[in-house]
């Protein structure tokens, strides 16, 4: 079934958005993939903060999601992969919903956006790092054209993962 996607715009994040993302993402089901809890508020202080600094020295970051009424629902974008294992030197996609708006294309609308704004700034390539049981993010990977490229073990967590490719 090919439903239209939802219109779904991004902004780089600001300073409210660091409360937003913490009350939209304070669920287990959403930060099931994610620690299993809710992260403290200065975690997306620093993150929106991060955010910034890539969207202005790179062009792109991890995008703060809108919905049609303007209202926060998440954050989709792009970064460089943030850790000292994995595809270091690589550009991460990603994607985090708040659990109300799951189901309704809001995640492929906005990773497909982001698709066209990294390519836009000259990245080649992209990765994205995702836990193996997490069956909604491996579709959006599908949707996307990407292909399972390698399997890991997370030094964090010892969850097994994939990284999936998109040649861009």
């Amino acid at each position: 079934m090919n439903r239209p996607l939802p219109v779904v715009r991004l902004r780089v994040p600001t300073d409210e958005d660091a409360f937003a993302w913490h009350r939209v993402f304070d669920d287990p089901d959403v930060m099931e993939f994610h620690g299993g809890k809710s992260a403290e508020l200065s975690v997306y202080e620093e993150m929106t903060a991060r955010q910034r600094r890539h969207d202005a020295e790179l062009g792109f970051c991890f995008w703060t999601m809108l919905d049609e009424a303007g209202e926060v629902i998440g954050f989709t974008g792009a970064q460089p992969w943030p850790h000292a294992w994995g595809p270091e030197g690589e550009i991460e996609i990603g994607w985090r919903l708040g659990r109300a708006h799951w189901g309704k294309g809001y995640v492929t609308a906005a990773a497909r956006t982001t698709l066209d704004r990294v390519r836009e700034t000259g990245v080649r390539s992209v990765v994205a790092m995702v836990n193996s049981r997490n069956e909604r993010s491996i579709a959006v990977t599908r949707r996307l054209g990407m292909t399972l490229a390698e399997r890991f073990t997370s030094p964090r967590s010892s969850a097994t993962g994939h990284c999936y490719r998109l040649d861009l």
